[in-house]
């Protein structure tokens, strides 16, 4: 049995751009977009609305800043029921840039945001709803964030903010299924008027378990990316949660010849997946940036050392 109102939403090109400074070239992201939307994907992400005076076009590609322009040439004389996602991050966009839904590819934004930050994410995800955007919250590093704080910024989002879901963003991979649980619980029973959504990452081989749970206990905006690709471990892989689902909307082929076609070749020239440096900074609950530096490093294999260096930073 299926659940109707579960949403799927594509992060491909959006977490996958953290991997190469968002530099995928125009040919791949339309690829993605047509196997998405032969799927009956419910959204595509398709990147970042970041400010082009925080970051610079020379080091950054396309997705990092998503002209409306360049999506259309992404979507043009493709016919597709899936709608078109952003994220924007805290700080970091002119909000008098995005402009209003009625002239603009875009459909949703989703603003990411750490629970310190709440206030601010709850003003801009007003914003951009008043500008006729669909809109969600998603609180970043949540295993570190899941005491008061977090049911206050809970309890503020339902009261104050206009978005039509709040996801739970294991940033780290470091969830494990009772703290789903637990989590998509404690959002049930605040958010009353919201749906709950869960954006998994890979590091301990738990997204897809996690997104399971998460299903499991009514929630119902599902984050996956193709063949699992994203940042460090990565993500949810799309293909097994639309193999879960069930749903008869989807149609898993699409997405297997572009695995096939682009991502596995793709796979031979960035890196991505469970890797162990990844693991143990998901056990230890911790930012993979030093896992990422590792792997850029002479001593990449040297899983013993880096482990213990998280262990004893102090001797490190």
């Amino acid at each position: 049995m299926y659940r109707e109102q579960i949403k799927v939403l594509d992060c491909t090109v959006r977490d996958g751009g953290l991997i190469n400074n968002h530099n995928f070239d125009q040919r791949f992201v339309r690829e993605v977009y047509k196997a998405v939307s032969a799927s009956g994907v419910d959204y595509m992400e398709i990147g970042y609305k970041n400010s082009k005076s925080l970051f610079s076009s020379k080091e950054f590609g396309l997705w990092k800043f998503c002209d409306d322009d360049v999506i259309r040439k992404i979507t043009e004389g493709i016919e597709s029921s899936t709608k078109i996602a952003v994220m924007v991050d805290v700080g970091r966009v002119d909000l008098d840039d995005v402009k209003p839904a009625s002239e603009s590819p875009v459909d949703m934004i989703r603003v990411a945001s750490y629970v310190k930050d709440i206030d601010k994410a709850i003003f801009m995800a007003n914003h951009f709803f008043d500008k006729g955007y669909e809109t969600t919250i998603n609180i970043m590093a949540i295993s570190r964030d899941q005491g008061t704080e977090l049911e206050e910024a809970l309890h503020q989002i339902e009261q104050e903010a206009k978005v039509g879901a709040v996801y739970i963003v294991d940033s780290f991979g470091a969830l494990y299924q009772e703290t789903t649980e637990h989590l998509v619980k404690l959002f049930k029973k605040i958010l009353k008027t919201k749906e709950v959504g869960f954006h998994g990452h890979n590091n301990q081989q738990l997204a897809f378990g996690n997104t399971i749970e998460a299903i499991i206990h009514d929630a119902n905006y599902m984050d996956g990316t193709v063949y699992g690709i994203g940042r460090a471990a990565g993500n949810c892989p799309l293909e097994l949660l639309i193999g879960f689902l069930k749903n008869p909307k989807f149609d898993i082929r699409p997405i297997l010849d572009l695995i096939s076609n682009e991502l596995v070749p793709l796979r031979n020239k960035i890196e991505w997946g469970y890797i162990i440096p990844y693991a143990i900074s998901g056990m230890m609950n911790e930012h993979p940036r030093l896992a990422m530096a590792l792997r850029q490093s002479a001593g990449k294999e040297n899983y013993r050392e880096f482990y213990e260096s998280l262990m004893n930073p102090e001797l490190d």
